[in-house]
């Protein structure tokens, strides 16, 4: 049964994407060029139409994760997708994220906490609430050039399957890296297709969760080093905005990805050097949850890898000055 469901979370986005870009593009519904985009021509978007409703249907058939949480991801992904046709208010957008993960919270069980009882009760829910949520948004901020996307969600898939949560591969997350293979074949720079807030905010929702029970259930560090580039290039570059005093709830050029990109001449290249950092992190994470006391070791090899790679993203655009 495993096998079919990973065939077919698989080939759903992989034989679905060919015909929706198509229904994509006669519709027009482009992602546009701007003064804060990194690609320069038109392209279709609108692929988390497939690729949310392949994990959801996966992880509903192999039955690891709660139907509620599905289902939250799921409403969650449609909702954005009006805000790919339309581009919703801020504070809206925001409420509806924010509900999502509420509604969420409250489905973790009772005996799992974040900080395993060193915090009361509320306050770790609290500090779950606001790590989800936050995750959800940088995950869509991420999503900003060919692959990066596609190739983390693939990662963290695989670290997700092999951590030792059960005997044998993990289903869920076997179901999130097939999906991941599937878009990537139409996302791969130069791609074909985006993925659309519908497919960004999606499944940041869904690998939040996982992120989320993993911590929970004592393997911070696994954790930590899975979500470990995105949650320190999102956070470093608010925190960078900030100090700009720039609008930090709209769209940026300013990413380290992003800006290495433009540095190194294309999405290709900088995804050379993204994808081999991230699927680094996916082993280092399986390595910290199968053998304890290499968990720490893990953790500094992890952040070195990822201090390294923003530091030569750093380095190449400032020698390049329109790239920063």
């Amino acid at each position: 049964m495993t096998w079919l469901v990973l065939i077919a979370a698989f080939l759903i986005p992989a034989a679905g994407l060919g015909p929706l870009r198509r229904l994509l593009a006669r519709r027009a519904i482009l992602d546009r060029p701007n003064e804060r985009s990194s690609h320069d021509r038109p392209v279709p978007k609108g692929a988390g139409l497939l690729v949310v409703p392949a994990v959801a249907l996966g992880w509903f058939l192999t039955g690891t994760v709660p139907v509620a949480v599905i289902a939250l991801g799921t409403c969650l992904a449609a909702i954005s997708w009006f805000d790919d046709l339309r581009e919703l208010p801020v504070l809206p957008r925001f409420a509806v994220q924010a509900l999502a993960v509420g509604l969420g919270i409250i489905v973790l069980p009772g005996d799992l906490q974040m900080l395993q009882g060193l915090a009361p009760f509320w306050l770790d829910r609290a500090l779950a609430f606001v790590a989800w949520l936050w995750f959800v948004n940088l995950f869509n901020f991420m999503d900003g050039i060919d692959g990066i996307t596609g190739t983390a969600t693939l990662a963290a898939g695989l670290g997700f399957a092999f951590l030792p949560w059960i005997a044998g591969p993990n289903p869920a997350g076997l179901v999130l890296a097939a999906a991941a293979a599937g878009f990537l074949l139409w996302n791969w720079p130069p791609a074909r297709l985006f993925l659309g807030d519908v497919g960004s905010i999606g499944l940041g929702y869904l690998i939040g969760w996982l992120l989320l029970g993993l911590a929970a259930s004592g393997q911070w560090i696994p954790a930590l080093l899975l979500a470990a580039y995105h949650l320190a290039d999102a956070t470093l570059t608010l925190l960078l905005r900030l100090s700009r005093g720039e609008a930090v709830w709209k769209p940026s050029r300013a990413h380290f990805y992003q800006r290495g990109a433009r540095a190194l001449g294309g999405h290709r290249p900088a995804m050379l050097r993204i994808g081999p950092v991230q699927m680094l992190l996916a082993g280092l994470a399986v390595v910290a949850g199968t053998w304890p006391q290499a968990a720490f070791p893990a953790l500094f090899g992890g952040g070195l890898a990822v201090a390294a790679l923003l530091c030569y993203f750093a380095t190449v655009a400032r020698k390049m000055p329109d790239a920063v």
